[in-house]
């Protein structure tokens, strides 16, 4: 009797989640992690630094703080929008400390704890925390964009 009642428990525990998977099958849901993106400004005038020539998009660097490697990012330049736009954090679980550079110089340490999730049939990135260092900045939420205010 014990092993009938331990037979149907498995099969209801298999079928249950058979059916939680193919109820999964027909939902769309891709939702990338939020990129990080970065205006860098005169803090005095609100010029963009890079539009008004002080600074140079080949001069961009974006590094791995525990090995010096480079982390991607895309120079967004249309419409005169010349923003610094990092989109390769957050796709996994991870601690990014990465630092952001133009030239020589050392703008912001960008440090992120990610965490991917999955619930209800759908992947999404959960931000445990989000730090800003050596840099004064105001985020935009609407837009999601850092504005950095430079000396």
């Amino acid at each position: 009797m014990r092993k009938k009642l331990l037979l149907i428990a498995v099969m209801i525990l298999l079928s249950s989640q058979a059916c939680d998977d193919k109820d999964c099958e027909d939902v769309l849901c891709f939702t990338p992690p939020m990129p990080f993106a970065f205006e860098l400004v005169d803090k005095d005038t609100g010029e963009n630094l890079f539009t008004n020539g002080s600074y140079d998009s080949n001069d961009i660097e974006v590094l791995n703080v525990s090995d010096n490697s480079r982390r991607e990012f895309v120079f967004i330049s249309e419409n005169d929008l010349n923003i610094i736009q990092i989109g390769s954090i957050g796709w996994d679980s991870e601690i990014a400390e990465v630092v952001l550079k133009v030239g020589d110089e050392t703008i912001l340490n960008l440090y992120v704890d990610s965490e991917r999730i999955s619930e209800d049939c759908c992947n999404f990135t959960k931000y445990n925390e989000i730090r800003i260092d050596n840099a004064e900045y105001e985020l935009d939420q609407q837009r999601g964009i850092y504005t950095i205010l430079i000396d």
